[in-house]
């Protein structure tokens, strides 16, 4: 196993999900329910099956595709999002 790929990928997919949307799902439904233990579980199983489909999919897409083509593609897709983000209009309230 490549330990420096995996310490990575954790790193990656933690800081990627901190303070995203599953994140905030996950404090509203703990924080009401009396089983916060459940939450937990359910959402690290559903993070597990998206990661698992991702990795998938990757290695799927990876068969077809040069990597330096994947790669690509992958920062044309972020840097499109950033730019929408920095750019789209936003609506002010009066």
């Amino acid at each position: 196993m490549d330990l420096q790929l995996l310490g990575l990928s954790f790193i990656t997919v933690f800081l990627a999900e901190i303070g995203d949307k599953s994140q905030i799902a996950a404090i509203a439904l703990g924080g009401s329910s009396k089983h916060p233990r459940a939450v937990f579980l359910g959402s690290t199983v559903a993070l597990i099956l998206a990661s698992f489909l991702g990795v998938i999919a990757g290695g799927g897409v990876a068969q077809f595709l040069p990597e330096k083509l994947l790669k690509s593609l992958a920062a044309i897709g972020f840097a499109t999002m950033a730019l929408r983000l920095l750019w789209t209009p936003t609506m002010e309230e009066d």
